[in-house]
């Protein structure tokens, strides 16, 4: 075999080769992006769909309380064999009906309409026990509304503490891992 030729041959195996490597890695790396911008813009949708919009509501749907808990001249509404006055129950009514339900009813509306952003493989406990203490609540208050039916004025279900706390540990812990991505995804494009 002619030396030229020989050498040639190898020089195309090795050149076909380098080629084929820095195919793969290329193409390795390509799919690492996309599924980190992929990630990523779920991250993002989760953030700005849901988890943002709950966070704002729940830290308002706060305030509100402590200003209504302020207003009320104590830092409580129910205390047992403690009935509301009627001065009381106007004013608590009056805030129930143009601040605390239709904010629940908020929550309520980007749950049942983002649940495919919601974080985890499942919805969790304490988004289920806000829904029972919405959906209770809502009803018997409707009741009274329609039909004059007295209830006890506030839910059945006391508002889970543990949805407020899931909901901003959730958020933190989708703004962290945004921010890593972010900064993961502009090294791949550097």
């Amino acid at each position: 075999m002619d030396s030229t030729f020989l050498a040639a041959v190898i020089a195309a195996a090795v050149t076909a080769g380098g080629w084929l490597v820095n195919h793969t890695l290329s193409a390795r790396a390509d799919l690492k992006r996309r599924k980190a911008e992929a990630r990523l813009t779920h991250i993002e949708n989760q953030l700005e769909q849901l988890y943002g919009p709950l966070l704002f509501l729940i830290k308002e749907g706060r305030s509100a309380f402590h200003d209504f808990c302020e207003t009320l001249g104590h830092n409580y509404v129910f205390a047992p064999g403690r009935p509301l006055s009627p001065e009381e129950q106007e004013l608590w009514l009056f805030w129930v009906d143009r601040e605390f339900m239709p904010r629940n009813e908020a929550i309520q509306d980007l749950l049942s309409s983002k649940t495919h952003l919601i974080a985890g493989h499942q919805m969790p406990d304490s988004y289920m026990a806000f829904i029972d203490h919405y959906n209770s609540w809502r009803v018997t208050h409707l009741r009274w509304k329609e039909k004059g039916v007295p209830y006890s004025w506030h839910s059945k279900v006391n508002w889970p503490q543990s949805f407020e706390t899931d909901v901003i540990t959730t958020y933190e812990r989708l703004k962290s891992l945004q921010i890593q991505l972010t900064g993961l995804v502009r090294g791949m494009e550097a």
